[in-house]
């Protein structure tokens, strides 16, 4: 098989603060075959003059800076620039967990791996480690990961979800879940997809599914209920209330997500 290569994807829109982090964990990267792709918003602080000063030192770089129509264009944006075998989105904020980890990832990949997937820690705006979402959170990484385990939500962070660009769909439009879509239509595409043991991410806790909460839910059954259809996805959102309501008494007093 020959060298396997890695798009990694980062959308940013006026993030001076958070994304030298995230470039720096991409160039520490021991793995020679990635191809890093900023997506910048048009953004009207200092974001531009650090893409450009990293693009110096980074021949594997490619950016564009142009107004976009939100998070979800901007990743459509990057996902046609893309040209690696595998592509890997990382927000700004959100890093890399070491500097092996792309190298340690693409070893485990056989020829029908279709998808990658790992573990995520969150850490918080100090970067201090908050743990594990296998630990935080309500569910566990399964074994084998296939596409009705999205029925109970989405169970792999973005950030530790690598797919095979030949079979990466564009996102859809006015969804704040759009990447839990784009996740089921990958997986329901997948010939293989192989869990690398690994922490994969360190993910900054919130986002703008966290921070606009009631409409995330909101846009999570619709596409719920595309993939699975009604009564599944009600039932569905009776076992995610009570395994959150188990979840907070098991952990009360301790670290949320």
């Amino acid at each position: 098989m020959s060298e396997l290569s890695f798009s990694i994807i980062t959308v940013v829109f006026n993030g001076e603060t958070l994304l030298p982090g995230t470039i720096e964990s991409v160039r520490r990267q021991t793995y020679p075959h990635i191809e890093y792709i900023i997506v910048d918003g048009a953004s009207k602080d200092g974001t531009l003059e650090i893409i450009r000063k990293a693009a110096e030192t980074m021949p594997n770089l490619k950016w564009i800076s142009e107004r976009d129509k939100g998070l979800y264009d901007a990743m459509n944006k990057g996902l046609r620039m893309a040209t690696g075998d595998f592509v890997w989105f990382m927000n700004g904020g959100d890093h890399l967990h070491a500097a092996d980890t792309v190298e340690k990832a693409a070893a485990c990949v056989t020829e029908t791996t279709d998808v990658l997937y790992g573990e995520t820690l969150l850490v918080n705006d100090a970067r201090q480690p908050a743990g594990a979402m296998s630990e935080l959170s309500t569910r566990r990484l399964p074994a084998r990961l296939r596409w009705r385990d999205y029925l109970g939500g989405m169970l792999v962070v973005h950030q530790s979800f690598v797919a095979r660009r030949s079979i990466a769909p564009f996102y859809i439009d006015n969804n704040l879940c759009a990447d839990y879509d784009w996740c089921i239509r990958i997986l329901q595409k997948s010939r293989e997809n192989t869990h690398t043991g690994l922490i994969l991410t360190d993910y900054l806790k919130g986002g703008m599914s966290k921070q606009r909460h009631r409409q995330s839910l909101k846009d999570r059954f619709a596409v719920m209920r595309q993939h699975f259809g009604l009564l599944p996805t009600l039932l569905a959102h009776g076992a995610i209330v009570l395994r959150a309501g188990w979840h907070r008494l098991r952990r009360w007093g301790r670290e949320k997500y």
